[in-house]
């Protein structure tokens, strides 16, 4: 064999040339797969949250097994969860456990539930995206600092109707889902 410079391979040369095994090549291989798994990790733990849906509790905006994205940064530099946010929490009755619901009430809120309707302050709120009630509730006075949740499907949700410590604190907000995807039939949609 010749190379660029018309001189032929040493046997040495040759077999250097073709040796399958390549150190240099495995470093190189070894450091993308360190430098995005690092990439990845800073990801998870700074920006986003991934998470599996094991209930029906959302449904019908998050089907039961969907996965979901949240983002960490939603509610950085004063901002504060709104009514309607879909949001990933710790579960006050045990923080060990996460959970997705929506934000129903606000600080300073008086919820109530009555005939099946959501009440806010006296007010009644549309909610085109939620199964309707069954029952009576309330009423319930957000304290400063807390929100009130609630899942799409209220007669399959246990939500701050039912929970000892009735309502999410703001620093157990973990993010705002922004997106929800799926395997079965791939695709991705947005969270609205």
């Amino acid at each position: 064999m010749e190379n660029g410079n018309n001189s032929k391979f040493t046997a040495e040369q040759e077999v250097q040339h073709y040796r399958w095994f390549k150190f240099k090549e495995l470093l190189d291989w070894l450091r993308i797969l360190v430098l995005s798994f690092c990439i990845v990790y800073l990801l998870n733990t700074f920006v986003i949250i991934n998470a599996n849906v094991p209930t029906g509790s959302m449904i019908p905006t998050i089907n039961l097994g969907e996965k979901i994205i949240a983002s960490r940064l939603a509610y950085i530099n004063e901002k504060a969860p709104q009514r309607g946010d879909i949001i990933i929490f710790y579960y006050p009755d045990n923080e060990e456990i996460l959970f997705t619901k929506r934000v129903i009430g606000l600080p300073g809120d008086t919820v109530t539930i009555q005939d099946g309707q959501v009440y806010i302050n006296g007010i009644q709120l549309v909610e085109p995206y939620a199964s309707k009630t069954e029952g009576n509730f309330g009423p319930y006075e957000v304290p400063d600092g807390h929100y009130f949740v609630l899942g799409d499907n209220r007669n399959n949700s246990e939500d701050s109707r039912f929970w000892r410590n009735k309502y999410v604190r703001k620093d157990k907000i973990l993010g705002k889902v922004i997106i929800k995807y799926g395997f079965n039939k791939p695709y991705i949609s947005k969270i609205k």
